[in-house]
């Protein structure tokens, strides 16, 4: 589970709730209306704009912001990779194949075995490069789902501000409408606004820190792989690996 997640969650509806009973106005913001018009419009909007294919993955991504998927670190990467060398150069690489059952990662077991079998370098990097490009693009459409949401969402809070505005004054007469046209007017705005702002966008958010550390282990594990069946040394190897890492960790930042 992300503590983090968790942890920010906890202390952002505390902060936002302990204001509403300060002020006295718990009641008046949980409004059904409001909420259906931000939310339902929101989603309605997102479904017109993302095809089925992207937005099946919503809930497996909404998932991965509390339960982060498990991955091998960078380090223990590279050390698998070194040891994998060490074995392809003192037995050959055919004799990797008894390693593969043991790989947990199957982006590094599918490319092994693509050396394995023999197939040419540029063969194999063109494979791994549409790998991860085709994950790049996927968690790059998963994201900008939420950050559309998240544009949608103050927009449709501004549309029921107009909506409860145009009630007002459709009821100026009568002082009971109003109070309940402003109430619409109020609450529409302070749900677009938290949905983005606490919802929507730091899930796109998350995302992208999820997907850029994916993306920097699959690159670190198809640099090995490519390093293994080229017949570098462990020692070299490891040098370009770390190499490697420390450029990522530093364009990342």
């Amino acid at each position: 589970m992300d503590l983090m997640t968790i942890g920010g969650l906890i202390v952002g509806l505390g902060a936002v709730f302990y204001v509403m009973v300060q002020g006295d106005i718990v009641n008046l913001l949980f409004d059904i209306n409001a909420a259906i018009l931000v939310f339902g419009g929101t989603i309605g909007a997102t479904l017109i704009t993302y095809p089925w294919k992207i937005v099946k993955i919503v809930p497996r991504a909404v998932l991965w912001i509390f339960f982060p998927p498990k991955r091998v670190k960078p380090d223990a990467a590279i050390k698998i990779i070194l040891s994998l060398a060490e074995k392809a150069k003192r037995e050959g690489v055919e004799k990797l194949q008894d390693e593969l059952p043991d790989i947990k990662q199957p982006f590094l077991r599918e490319s092994l075995q693509m050396v394995i079998d023999g197939l040419e370098t540029e063969v194999i990097k063109e494979k791994l490069e549409k790998e991860l490009s085709m994950v790049r693009q996927r968690h790059h459409q998963t994201s900008a789902l939420f950050r559309s949401m998240g544009a949608y969402s103050p927009i449709f809070g501004l549309l029921g501000t107009l909506i409860g505005v145009v009630q007002v004054l459709r009821n100026l007469s009568d002082a009971t409408s109003m109070g309940a046209s402003m109430a619409i007017a109020v609450t529409t705005t302070f749900y677009g606004i938290f949905g983005a702002n606490f919802i929507f966008l730091p899930i796109a958010g998350k995302l992208t820190i999820h997907s850029e550390d994916e993306i920097i282990l699959k690159e670190l594990l198809a640099r090995g792989v490519l390093s293994i069946q080229k017949g570098d040394v462990p020692v070299v190897i490891e040098t370009k690996l770390e190499a490697f890492l420390a450029y990522r960790l530093r364009a990342k930042k």
